[in-house]
C-alpha cells in the first residue's frame, strides 16, 4: 500500500518533499513509509535524501506540570490569602517532592516568606512553567532562555525526528518488476526464462562467517580444573616431555624392576633411542641402595637392581615421572613448602576399545611441607573435590608402590545413586623422599585421577561435554581404527 502510494505520487510530482508530512496525508504509518523508501532506493526506483529535525518533547514531569500545574504555582495557592499557615501544615497538603521544588522555586521567584510560618509576599502569580509547557506541546517554538530553563530542570528533552525526501531515480517506473532469484527446471520447460528478469547477483556481498576454532570439549573441562588449581596457591609444573627414562618413571619413585606395571605389555618402550643419556650418578647410587638393600628405616626389595633396567626410554606411564624431578630438584634447594600440579597426556599398552585407549589424561596434585600428615591429605581433597560439585567424599585403604599410606577415593554419584571410585592418594614413602636430600619432617601428600573417568561420573551438569566426548569417540575415533586396519 504505501510502495503504490510512493511510485504513484511521483508519477504526476517531481518530488516527496517530505515523508513523515507524506505518510500523515496518506494516512500510512511513518514507519512503514521508510521500509519502502529503503526497498526502493536500494533498487534504484528512488532517490532518498536524509532529513533530520530536532524538537522538544515534554518528560513525565513536565506533562504532570502541564496539565495540574508547577511545583510553585501550587504550594502558593496552598497558602492562605490573608495570614499565614505552619511549614508542617502546608507540607501536608502536598507530595514531598513537589513540596521540596515548590518551596525552591516559590523562594527564588520572592513569591513567599519562608519560616516555620508560611506567608504570601504577593497576592497574584502567573504559571510561566505550565504556559511554557503546554506551548511546547502544541508545537509551538519557544526562546533560547526558556528552553534553556526548562531542560535545566528535566521538564524537556531534545528529540531527533529522521525522515527522507524522495524523488525519481534512474530505476523509476509506476510499478515494481518483480524479478526472478532463481532459474528453476518449470522455467526452462516453458521456454519463460526468456522473457525473465533476474536480480543482478552481488559478488561483493559476504556469505555467512564460517564456524571454526572451538575448543575440544576435554580441552573446556581441563581449563577448568587448572583454574581450580591455581585458585588453591599451586604452581602447574612442565610436562612437556612424553618420552621419559624407566629410573625417574619408576626406580626414583621405589618401584621394584620386577614390578608388572614394567613389563612390555604394558609399557611402550621406544626402539630408538632405547636408553636415555644421562642420569644424576650420586642419586642413581642411592636409589639402588634403598632399592637393594633399604635404608631410612626400610628393608628394601633385596633384589639385585640394574642399571641396564633404569636406563630404558619408554613413553610415560604417568605424570608422577615429573613430579618425581620437581621434587628432585626441590630437594637441592633451601627448603620451601610447594604445591605443584600437572594435567597432560600418559600412555599405556592397553587394548583398544570402546571404552579404552592407549592414552589418556591424567590430573596430578601435590604439597610438600613439614609435618604433613594423612588429615591434611582429607582436608586437601574435600576441599578440592567440592570445587567439582563433589561434597560427599570416602577413603578406602589401598596400596600404592610410592605412597604409604594410600588411599582411593570414592564420590556419591547422585544420578547413578551409587559410590564411584574417582582417584587414588597417598603419602610419599621415606624410600622416596629421604633419598633426594629431603629433611626427615618434610611430608609430600599426592593425589591423582584421570581427566576421562573424572567427566564420566562428574555431576549432572558436566554430563553434556561426556556426551560430546562420546560422540567424537564415535565420529573420529572408530573410523580411523577401522580404515587404518
Amino acid at each position: 500500500m504505501a510502495e503504490d502510494a510512493i511510485l504513484g505520487y511521483l508519477a504526476t510530482h517531481e518530488e516527496i518533499p517530505d515523508s513523515g508530512q507524506f505518510a500523515s496525508q496518506h494516512g500510512l504509518h511513518h514507519n512503514d513509509v521508510v521500509n519502502v523508501i529503503k526497498s526502493l532506493h536500494g533498487f534504484r526506483y528512488i532517490d532518498a535524501q536524509d532529513i533530520k529535525r530536532e524538537s522538544w518533547v515534554l518528560t513525565d514531569e513536565g506533562k504532570k506540570y502541564a496539565a495540574e500545574g508547577s511545583p510553585e504555582v501550587q504550594l502558593f495557592l496552598a497558602i492562605p490569602s490573608e495570614g499565614s499557615i505552619a511549614k508542617d501544615e502546608l507540607q501536608k497538603k502536598l507530595d514531598p517532592s513537589l513540596f521540596k521544588i515548590g518551596c525552591s522555586q516559590a523562594g527564588k521567584n520572592k513569591w513567599v516568606d519562608m519560616g516555620k510560618q508560611v506567608s504570601r509576599k504577593v497576592q497574584h502569580v502567573e504559571d510561566k512553567v505550565k504556559d511554557l509547557l503546554i506551548r511546547i506541546q502544541d508545537g509551538q517554538t519557544l526562546g533560547k532562555e526558556d528552553i534553556n530553563s526548562l531542560r535545566a530542570r528535566k521538564l524537556i528533552v531534545a528529540q531527533t525526528w529522521k525522515g527522507y525526501s524522495v524523488s525519481k531515480g534512474p530505476n523509476y517506473a509506476p510499478k515494481r518488476k518483480k524479478v526472478a532469484t532463481d532459474l528453476t527446471r518449470e522455467n526452462l520447460q516453458r521456454g519463460d526464462w526468456k522473457e525473465l528478469e533476474f536480480k543482478e547477483y552481488n559478488f561483493n556481498a559476504k556469505g555467512p562467517p564460517a564456524e571454526a576454532g572451538h575448543l575440544h570439549p576435554l580441552l573446556k573441562v581441563k581449563q577448568q580444573l587448572k583454574n581450580i588449581f591455581l585458585q588453591m596457591g599451586f604452581e602447574e609444573m612442565p610436562t612437556n616431555n612424553f618420552v621419559e627414562s624407566s629410573f625417574w618413571n619408576f626406580d626414583a619413585l621405589f618401584q621394584p624392576q620386577q614390578h608388572p606395571a614394567r613389563d612390555s605389555h604394558d609399557t611402550f618402550f621406544l626402539e630408538a633411542p632405547s636408553t636415555t643419556r644421562e642420569l644424576p650418578e650420586d642419586y642413581v647410587q642411592l636409589v639402588k641402595r634403598v632399592h637393594e638393600s633399604g635404608g631410612y628405616g626400610s628393608r628394601g626389595y633385596m633384589y639385585d637392581w640394574k642399571r641396564e633396567e633404569a636406563n630404558k626410554n619408554l613413553l610415560r606411564t604417568h605424570t608422577t615421572a615429573v613430579s618425581t624431578r620437581m621434587l628432585y630438584t626441590l630437594a637441592k634447594q633451601p627448603f620451601a613448602p610447594k604445591r605443584y600440579f600437572s594435567i597432560d597426556r600418559v600412555f599405556r599398552n592397553e587394548s583398544v576399545d570402546r571404552t579404552h585407549l592407549a592414552e589418556f589424561h591424567q590430573i596430578e596434585g601435590l604439597v610438600c611441607d613439614r609435618g604433613l600428615t594423612l588429615g591434611d591429605l582429607i582436608g586437601v581433597l574435600n576441599d578440592f573435590f567440592s570445587r567439582l560439585g563433589m561434597s560427599k567424599l570416602r577413603f578406602k585403604p589401598a596400596y600404592n608402590p610410592y605412597t604409604e599410606p594410600s588411599m582411593e577415593i570414592f564420590s556419591y554419584h547422585e544420578g547413578l545413586k551409587k559410590w564411584v571410585e574417582i582417584g587414588n592418594s597417598g603419602m610419599f614413602r621415606p624410600e622416596m623422599l629421604l633419598p633426594m636430600g629431603f629433611p626427615e619432617d618434610v611430608r609430600v601428600i599426592a593425589w591423582g585421577l584421570s581427566l576421562e573417568r573424572w567427566i564420566l561420573v562428574s555431576s549432572n551438569e558436566t554430563l553434556s561435554v561426556a556426551l560430546e566426548l562420546i560422540r567424537l569417540w564415535d565420529i573420529l575415533v572408530i573410523p580411523f581404527f577401522v580404515y587404518s586396519n
